[in-house]
């Protein structure tokens, strides 16, 4: 024993199950002790993501990712905006933040990676603009 305390929020000696993702937002769920029974049945990280189902216009804009990604080079990146663009028209913006979803959803189906800087970052925490291309 190292004398140090346990990790605020964890359990000593308890092993807690992996991590989720999110089927709305993409983003990653954290075990905790209130769900240790209902584990299995959690699939939304929130209750504003639980009203948020994924819908027709999230596929389109999965889809919009994947053929954009497809019609370029391997090494090539996207940005979401660009498959809020071929998605929404002149109302993109509005799907800004639909389009970062479905990234992050195809990030947890291993089909893209989310990219800062030229490299590879956490989709549940990246702030600012990100870049899309394929899963190496």
């Amino acid at each position: 024993m190292s004398g140090r305390p346990a990790p605020r929020g964890r359990l000593v000696g308890v092993s807690t199950p992996e991590p989720k993702t999110c089927a709305t937002c993409g983003r990653t769920i954290e075990w905790r002790k209130k769900w240790e029974r209902s584990w299995d049945d959690v699939r939304y990280c929130s209750t504003a993501c639980r009203r948020h189902k994924p819908g027709p216009t999230d596929e389109a804009l999965e889809r919009s990712i994947t053929d954009l990604l497809a019609s370029r080079a391997a090494s090539s990146t996207i940005c979401p905006s660009e498959a809020a663009r071929a998605v929404g028209g002149e109302d993109w913006r509005d799907l800004m933040e639909p389009a970062r979803r479905a990234a992050r959803r195809l990030v947890a189906a291993g089909q893209v990676e989310i990219t800062q800087g030229g490299r590879v970052v956490d989709p549940s925490t990246a702030k600012g603009p990100i870049r899309v291309r394929r899963a190496r």
